[in-house]
C-alpha cells in the first residue's frame, strides 16, 4: 500500500487551506455539480488524503502530482481514484499538487516529477488505495448515519446506498461524518474483472479549457505589476559574460533595467517586445570557453576514431570474436544520429515574484521539487515560504525535467534583483540554441550469420556523451556504464548466443539530456534497422525473421503477429508502396509497427500509413493510449526526416521551425493504433511509441529501392 495513504490525515490537513483554493492556478471544469454551492458552504469539506477533497456540494476535487503536458494525466490519474471511490464522473474538479513530500514521485525517491512514462506505472496502486480508502470512511459514515453493518452499504455514482432498505446518502451529505472517522490502515481494492472506469474511453478533462483558451500554461500567466525579461546567453555553451554595456538597451522605451544573472544578461522591460529589443541592443563581450572551435565535422571524426577502439563493456554473453571468425556471413554497418531539440510548442518560461518573506513561481515544470528548491537556495528562504504553481505545459518531452531548475533560476534572480514579480520568456531561437538535446551517436555493428542464416555473433559499439554525466541524474551511471546512453542495445531481447554491447563515452561540453524516448530513440534506430539488414542478407521475410528469434519473448511475438495480421503484412495498399517492420521494448511497454511508404524517382520519401500495436499491460484510457502512440509516431518522423542539430564555430547552426523544421499536416500518414489485450501490469505509453517508427520506415525505403537508411534524418 502506498505511504501516502498513512500519512498524519492532522498534519496533512493543516493544508487544507490551501488545498481549499488558496492556489491561484486551480483549475475548475466544466459540467461540475454546485447545485448545493449556498446552503453547504459553511460545512469544512472531507479530506480522507493528499489526493481527494469530496465538498458538501458533492465536488470531488482530485489534486494530481503529476504536470500535464499533453499526455492526459488530467484524466487518467482521476480515473484510477474513480474506480475505487465510484465517484460521479460529472463532479470531478482537477488541482495541481503543490510541492510536498506527499506527492513525491513513489519510484524516484524524494523528489516530485513527471516523466520515464511512469505517470501511470507509479500511481496505480497508489491513487486507487487513495479512493479506496475514501470509500471506505464514506461507507462507514452512512454506515454509523444509518446504525447498520457497514459491509452492507455500498457506494455507486458518488452516493452510498443501503443494501437492505435502499436508503442512500450523496458524499457530499457524509463529508461531516466521514471527517471524523480514522482513515483504515489497509483496504481491498477492486478485483479488475470488475472495473468499470479502468480500461475504458473518458474524454479529456481538460480538452474543452484548451479549446476554449481558457486554460492556463507558464506564457500566460499574469501578475500585478509583473514585468517581462528576456535573456542574453552566451553563443558557446560553457561562455561567460567579460563585459556589459548596456547604454543603448536602456535607451529602448519600455526597458526598465539591465540585470547580470549567473547565465547572461536580462532585460527587464514593461513587455517581451521592448525587453527583446534592448536585448538586441546590448553589447556583451563573451569569454567563449573551451567549446568556441566545437565543430560537427570534426566531432564525427572525432567518434569515428573512437569507434576503433573498444569500450567499457554494457552486456556481454558467449564469445562474439569467435563466432565472428567462425560464421558463414559476416556483415557490419554504421549507423549515425544526430543531436536533437526538444522543440515543444510553449518555449520555458516562468514568472517569479521574490518578496522579503516569501517567494512565489508560476511554471510547467516536470520536476516540481528540484525547482522549488532552487528558488529556497537562491532566496535562502525555508521550504515552505516558497509556493510553485504547476501551471499546463506545451509541451515537455524532457527539457522541462532537467533538474537543474536554470529557467526558474534565471526569473527569481532577476526578481531579486528589481524587486519586482518578473516573467522570463525564451524565444524559439533561445529554445533551439539552449540545449539539453539528444546526444549524437555514432554506431559500429557488426554480426555473423551460420548456414541457415542465422545469427550466431552481434557486436554493438556506441559512442556518445553520456546523456546524465553532469546532471542531478548521475547515480544512473555504474562502473563507467551511462544506462541511459545502452539501453535498448545492452537489453536486446533477439536471440543471438554470442552478444557483446560496449560503450566509448564521447567528450562532454554540449549540455544533453533526456529526450522523449532518451537513449531507446538512437538504439532501436540501430538495432531493428540492423536485424532487417541480416534478414534480407540471409534470405528470410524480415517479420519471420524477428520472431524467430523472439522465441523467447512470446508477448513480443504475439505483438509481431498483430501487427502483421492488422498491417496486412507483405500486400501493400498500393503497388508503388512498399513496408517497413520494427518492434522495440521501452519503459515497460512493447511497440510494434509497420510502417507502408513510397519514394519517388527524385528520390523523395513519402510515409502513407503506419499500423501500431501496444502491449502495454493493463490499460487506463485507451483513446489517451491511442492519442499517444499517433503523436509519438509524429514526434518520431520529425526526428526521421528533419531534426538534426549541428555545430559551427562553437555555435548552434539551427534557430527556428524554418532550419530545425517538424512534420506538417499534409505530411502526416494515416495512423491505425490496435492495443494488445493484457493482465499484466501497466506499462509505459508517452514514450514507447518514438523508437520504432525511424527503423520502420528506413525498412521501408530498403524494400522499395534497394538503399539502407542508416543515417539520421534521412535526407
Amino acid at each position: 500500500m502506498s505511504t501516502i495513504i498513512n500519512l498524519s490525515r492532522r498534519d496533512f490537513c493543516k493544508t487544507g487551506a490551501l488545498l481549499g483554493g488558496g492556489l491561484v492556478l486551480g483549475f475548475y471544469y466544466p459540467g461540475c455539480k454546485a447545485g448545493k454551492k449556498e446552503e453547504v458552504k459553511a460545512v469544512a469539506p472531507f479530506i480522507p488524503n493528499a489526493f481527494i477533497r469530496i465538498g458538501a456540494d458533492d465536488t470531488v476535487t482530485i489534486i494530481v502530482n503529476k504536470s500535464e503536458m499533453g499526455q492526459g494525466v488530467y484524466t487518467s490519474l482521476p480515473m484510477l481514484i474513480a474506480e475505487e471511490l465510484a465517484l460521479d464522473w460529472s463532479t470531478i474538479r482537477i488541482e495541481p499538487a503543490p510541492v510536498d513530500p506527499a506527492y513525491n514521485h513513489t519510484q524516484w525517491g524524494p523528489i516530485q516529477g513527471t516523466g520515464g512514462s511512469t505517470s501511470i506505472r507509479s500511481t496505480w496502486e497508489q491513487l486507487r488505495t487513495a479512493g479506496a480508502t475514501a470509500r471506505v470512511m464514506l461507507e462507514m459514515a452512512a454506515a454509523d448515519i444509518w446504525q447498520v453493518d457497514e459491509k452492507d452499504c455500498r457506494a455507486e455514482n458518488g452516493h452510498i446506498i443501503h443494501k437492505g432498505s435502499n436508503r442512500k446518502l450523496s458524499f457530499g451529505e457524509l463529508v461531516e461524518k466521514a471527517a471524523d472517522i480514522e482513515p483504515p490502515k489497509d483496504v481491498t481494492l477492486k478485483d479488475p474483472k470488475d472495473f468499470k472506469v479502468i480500461g475504458r474511453n473518458k474524454k479529456r478533462l481538460d480538452t474543452p479549457d484548451k479549446v476554449h483558451g481558457k486554460a492556463v500554461f507558464g506564457i500566460d500567466v499574469m501578475v500585478p505589476d509583473m514585468l517581462t525579461a528576456v535573456v542574453a546567453r552566451a553563443p558557446v555553451f560553457g561562455g561567460m559574460v567579460k563585459s556589459v554595456n548596456d547604454k543603448k538597451a536602456k535607451e529602448i522605451p519600455g526597458v526598465k533595467a539591465v540585470v547580470q544573472i549567473d547565465s547572461g544578461v536580462a532585460v527587464v522591460a514593461d513587455h517581451f517586445w521592448a525587453a527583446n529589443l534592448g536585448r538586441e541592443a546590448l553589447e556583451v563581450e563573451w569569454d567563449e570557453g573551451t567549446l568556441a572551435a566545437l565543430d560537427t565535422q570534426n566531432q564525427g571524426e572525432q567518434y569515428v576514431e573512437m569507434a576503433t577502439k573498444p569500450g567499457l563493456i554494457a552486456a556481454q554473453r558467449g564469445d562474439v570474436q569467435a563466432a565472428l571468425a567462425t560464421a558463414a556471413q559476416n556483415i557490419e554497418a554504421v549507423y549515425e544520429l544526430p543531436y536533437l531539440a526538444h522543440a515543444p510548442m510553449e518555449p520555458l518560461n516562468c514568472v517569479a515574484y521574490v518578496r522579503p518573506d516569501s517567494c512565489e513561481i508560476w511554471t510547467g515544470t516536470q520536476m516540481q521539487t528540484s525547482d522549488r528548491d532552487a528558488a529556497v537556495e537562491l532566496t535562502g528562504l525555508p521550504p515552505e515560504k516558497v509556493t510553485l504553481h504547476t501551471t499546463y505545459l506545451g509541451g515537455g518531452f524532457g527539457r522541462r525535467a532537467v533538474g537543474d531548475a536554470h529557467f526558474v533560476r534565471e526569473a527569481v534572480q532577476v526578481s531579486m534583483a528589481v524587486k519586482k514579480p518578473i516573467k522570463v520568456i525564451w524565444t524559439r531561437e533561445d529554445d533551439i540554441h539552449g540545449g539539453f538535446y539528444r546526444p549524437r551517436a555514432y554506431n559500429v555493428i557488426k554480426a555473423g550469420l551460420d548456414a541457415e542464416g542465422m545469427p550466431v555473433g552481434w557486436q554493438h559499439r556506441i559512442v556518445c556523451q553520456s546523456i546524465v554525466e553532469g546532471t542531478p541524474f548521475e547515480m544512473l551511471i555504474k562502473d563507467g556504464i551511462d544506462e541511459t546512453s545502452v539501453e535498448g542495445a545492452a537489453d536486446s531481447p533477439y536471440d543471438v548466443p554470442n552478444f557483446i554491447c560496449d560503450y566509448q563515452k564521447a567528450p562532454s561540453g554540449v549540455p544533453v539530456l533526456w529526450r522523449r524516448s532518451v537513449g531507446h530513440s538512437f538504439t532501436a534506430f540501430v538495432k531493428e534497422g540492423f536485424v532487417d539488414e541480416l534478414a534480407h542478407a540471409a534470405g528470410k521475410d524480415p517479420y519471420a525473421f524477428r520472431r524467430q528469434l523472439l522465441a523467447k519473448h512470446p508477448r513480443q511475438q504475439a505483438l509481431l503477429d498483430l501487427v502483421a495480421e492488422k498491417a496486412d503484412w507483405g500486400n501493400p495498399s498500393a503497388k508503388d508502396r512498399f513496408q517497413g517492420i520494427a518492434i522495440h521494448e521501452s519503459f515497460g511497454s512493447f511497440i510494434a509497427q509497420v510502417a507502408e511508404v513510397s519514394v519517388s524517382d527524385a528520390g523523395k520519401i513519402s510515409v502513407h500509413k503506419v499500423v501500431c500495436a501496444i502491449d502495454c499491460g493493463r490499460t487506463v484510457n485507451p483513446d489517451t493510449i491511442k492519442a499517444q502512440m499517433e503523436s509519438a509516431i509524429v514526434f518520431g518522423l520529425s526526428a526521421a526526416f528533419y531534426g538534426e542539430i549541428t555545430f559551427k564555430n562553437g555555435r548552434v547552426v539551427q534557430s527556428n521551425f524554418n532550419d530545425y523544421e517538424v512534420l506538417r499536416m499534409n505530411e502526416m500518414p494515416l495512423i491505425e493504433v490496435h492495443i494488445m489485450p493484457s493482465e499484466e501490469p501497466p506499462g509505459g505509453v508517452g514514450e514507447p511509441g518514438v523508437p520504432p517508427i525511424a527503423p520502420a520506415v528506413a525498412n521501408a525505403v530498403f524494400a522499395a529501392k534497394g538503399i539502407r537508411m542508416r543515417k539520421l534524418p534521412m535526407t
